[in-house]
C-alpha cells in the first residue's frame, strides 16, 4: 500500500473515532409488530475494547428484513470506535442478506492480512476498506471485528433472521469470530 493511501486510511478512521456515527444506545419503544429488537454486549478481553450494539429490525416490508437502526455505545481504541461507526453507516438501511455480505466481506477483510479483497467487495465496503493496514497486525485484527460480533450476535438475537452466514458457530457475548 502506498504511503498517500495508508494516510487517507489513517484520516478515514481517526475521523470515524472523533466523529462517531450511531453512538449512542437509541431506547427501543418495546416490541412493536412488524419490528424485531436485538442487543448484544461483547469485550475483547486482549485489550478491554466493549461494545454493546443495538439493533431495530423491519420484518414487515418485504421478504428480507431491513436493518433500519443501529446505535451503540462502548469504549476503546480508536480502532474498535472507527469500526463500529462505519458498520453503523453501511448497515443502516440494508436488508439483512446484504448486511451478511457485508460482514462477511469485512471478515475476509481482516483476515486477508493486508492484501486487501476483489474490487466488487471494496467498493460494497466503502469506508471499510480504511482496515486492510489494519490486517497485517493480527492483535488489532480483534479490535475491529469487536463491534461486527455484536452486530452478528445482535440479529440473531432479535429473531428476525436465521444466523448471519459464517463458518463458525453464532456469537455469544464476549466471544469474539
Amino acid at each position: 500500500m502506498t504511503s498517500q493511501m495508508e494516510q487517507l486510511y489513517q484520516s478515514v478512521i481517526l475521523d470515524h473515532a472523533k466523529n462517531p456515527v450511531g453512538r449512542g444506545l437509541v431506547a427501543s419503544d418495546g416490541d412493536r409488530a412488524g419490528h424485531a429488537l436485538g442487543e448484544s454486549h461483547q469485550v475483547n478481553t486482549t485489550c478491554g475494547d466493549d461494545i454493546t450494539l443495538r439493533v431495530d429490525i423491519d420484518t414487515a416490508g418485504g421478504a428480507v428484513p431491513v436493518l433500519r437502526v443501529v446505535s451503540w455505545e462502548g469504549e476503546g481504541c480508536s480502532i474498535s470506535q472507527a469500526s463500529v461507526s462505519v458498520l453503523t453507516e453501511l448497515a443502516t438501511g440494508a436488508d439483512l442478506t446484504d448486511v451478511d455480505r457485508l460482514y462477511e466481506s469485512f471478515r475476509a477483510l481482516m483476515h486477508s492480512r493486508g492484501a486487501g479483497l476483489d474490487p466488487d467487495q471494496e467498493e460494497a465496503l466503502g469506508d471499510a476498506t480504511a482496515f486492510t493496514g489494519v490486517a497485517k497486525y493480527p492483535a488489532r485484527i480483534k479490535c475491529a471485528l469487536l463491534g461486527w460480533a455484536a452486530l452478528k450476535d445482535a440479529v440473531v438475537r432479535s429473531g428476525a433472521a436465521a444466523p448471519m452466514t459464517s463458518q463458525s458457530a453464532p456469537t455469544t457475548p464476549k466471544e469474539l469470530p
